[in-house]
C-alpha cells in the first residue's frame, strides 16, 4: 500500500490551514482550545463563515451545497478542523440527517430544510434511543397515530444529545402496530417549540449538559413532515447509522489526544525524570499512536470505498468499535498523565458560573491540562454511544464472519 499523500492534495491540506488560521475567529479559537462541548452561539457563527465558502458540508452532494472533493480530501479537511480545534459542527445535521434528507427527502422537504442546515440557522438533535430501546431500536415505543393531516406523537426518548439548543428533532416513531417492530417504523421530523414537548436535562459524570430526556404528550406533526414513506424508517436509520458509526470512529480527534498526552507526559515530574522517558508510559503512548495510525488509514480506505457503494453497515461498526475504544483510551491516558493534577475536573464551564478571565477555570500552570479528566469522564461512554460495543460486535460476527 502506498502511504504517501499526493502533492497536489497536500496542497489542498495548505489551503485549508490557511483558511483556517485567517477566518477562525480567535475568540472561538480560544474557546475551543480545551475540548468542551463547543457552544451554540459559536457552532453557528463558524458554520455561517464555512457556509459563505461553500465549506460547511462538504460530504453532501454538489448539487446540494457539497463539494465534489475526493473522499481524502473531505478527510484532510475534518482533519484540519480539529488539529485548529475549531467547533465542532453540527454533527445530527449536517453527518446525520443531511445525507438522509438528501437521498430520500422531498423536493419540498430538501428546499425547506437543507439551506438553514448549512448556515447554522438552525439546530437539530436525533430522537432515536428511548428507555429500554437504545441499541435495540427496533424495540421503539414511541408512537405516531395520522389524524387527518397530522401525526399525534406520544412517547419518550432518551440521552438526547443538544436537544436544549435544538429548534428540530428527527425522530423514528411507531406508525403501526400491527407488523413486526421494523416494519412499523417511520422518519418523522419535529419541531420542538411544538405544544406538548418537554425537555429535561440530563447532568453526566462530567458535569456538563449534553445529554436529555424529550417527552412528546400529543404533539401535533405535519404529515407532510414524514420522510419517504411510512413504515420505511427502518431503512433511513440504518442508512444513517452506517454514516455514524464511520464517522464515530473519530480519528481526528484522537490524534489530537495522542498530541496532548504527549505534551503533558514531556512536562510531567516522575521520580528524577519524565514521565515521556518512563519507559512503561512510553510503551503504552507508542502503542496507542501505531493504533490510531492504523485506524485513520482504515477509515480513509472504507471512506474510498462508500464513494463506490462498497461499505456497508458491517464495516462501519468495525470503524466505530475501533475508534470508540482508542478515543476512550486516548483520554484516559491524558488524565493518567496529569497524575494528581488530575483531581481538578475542572467541568464544562457553559453549565456553571465559577469561572476566571475568558471563562476557564484556574488551578493549573499548562493550560494543555485544563478540561483532561472531565473529558476522561465523559469519554467512558463512547462505547456505548452510537450504537455499544457489544451490539457493534454481534454486527461483525454475523456480517462479516457469517456466524
Amino acid at each position: 500500500m502506498n502511504f504517501d499523500i499526493a502533492p497536489e492534495d497536500e496542497a489542498f491540506r495548505a489551503e485549508v490551514r490557511a483558511f483556517i488560521t485567517a477566518h477562525l475567529p480567535p475568540d472561538i479559537a480560544r474557546r475551543g482550545q480545551h475540548d468542551y462541548h463547543s457552544a451554540r452561539e459559536d457552532v453557528q457563527r463558524w458554520m455561517r463563515i464555512l457556509n459563505a465558502k461553500g465549506w460547511s458540508a462538504p460530504h453532501w452532494p454538489a448539487r446540494f451545497g457539497g463539494t465534489d472533493w475526493s473522499p481524502l480530501r473531505k478527510y484532510i479537511f475534518q482533519d484540519e478542523l480539529r488539529r485548529a480545534r475549531a467547533p465542532v459542527l453540527d454533527r445530527c445535521a449536517l453527518d446525520l440527517l443531511g445525507p438522509v434528507l438528501c437521498t430520500f427527502g422531498s423536493p419540498q422537504q430538501q428546499a425547506r430544510f437543507l439551506p438553514p442546515i448549512l448556515n447554522g440557522d438552525e439546530w437539530w438533535c436525533q430522537g432515536f434511543s428511548e428507555p429500554g430501546s437504545g441499541s435495540d431500536l427496533a424495540s421503539l415505543r414511541t408512537r405516531a397515530d395520522l389524524d387527518g393531516d397530522h401525526y399525534i406523537v406520544n412517547g419518550q426518548k432518551i440521552w438526547t444529545s443538544e436537544a436544549h439548543y435544538a429548534d428540530w428533532i428527527f425522530a423514528l416513531v411507531r406508525t403501526d402496530q400491527t407488523v413486526k417492530p421494523q416494519a412499523g417504523i417511520s422518519f418523522l421530523l419535529i419541531d420542538m417549540k411544538s405544544p406538548g414537548i418537554v425537555r429535561r436535562p440530563i447532568w453526566s459524570i462530567d458535569e456538563g449538559l449534553t445529554l436529555n430526556e424529550v417527552f412528546f404528550d400529543n404533539v401535533r406533526v405535519p404529515a407532510e413532515n414524514l420522510i419517504g414513506e411510512p413504515g420505511s424508517g427502518w431503512g433511513y436509520a440504518k442508512f444513517l447509522l452506517t454514516h455514524e458509526r464511520t464517522t464515530s470512529a473519530v480519528v481526528s480527534h484522537t490524534k489530537r489526544d495522542v498530541d496532548q498526552v504527549r505534551h503533558l507526559a514531556a512536562h510531567a515530574r516522575a521520580g528524577d525524570g519524565l514521565l515521556i522517558d518512563e519507559p512503561a508510559f512510553a510503551a503504552k503512548l507508542a502503542r496507542l499512536e501505531a493504533e490510531v495510525i492504523a485506524l485513520e488509514w482504515s477509515v480513509m480506505r472504507v471512506l474510498h470505498a462508500a464513494e463506490h457503494d462498497a461499505a456497508g453497515n458491517a464495516v462501519a461498526s468495525l470503524l466505530k468499535l475501533r475508534g470508540s475504544e482508542l478515543s476512550e483510551r486516548a483520554a484516559l491516558l491524558a488524565a493518567e498523565a496529569l497524575g494528581d493534577h488530575g483531581l481538578a475536573a475542572m467541568p464544562d464551564p457553559e453549565g456553571h458560573h465559577i469561572l476566571h478571565g475568558d471563562g476557564l477555570s484556574p488551578g493549573l500552570t499548562d493550560d494543555e491540562a485544563i478540561g483532561v479528566t472531565a473529558k476522561a469522564m465523559f469519554r467512558r461512554a463512547t462505547t456505548i454511544y452510537g450504537g455499544a460495543s457489544e451490539i457493534q460486535r454481534t454486527l461483525i460476527a454475523k456480517s462479516i464472519l457469517g456466524l
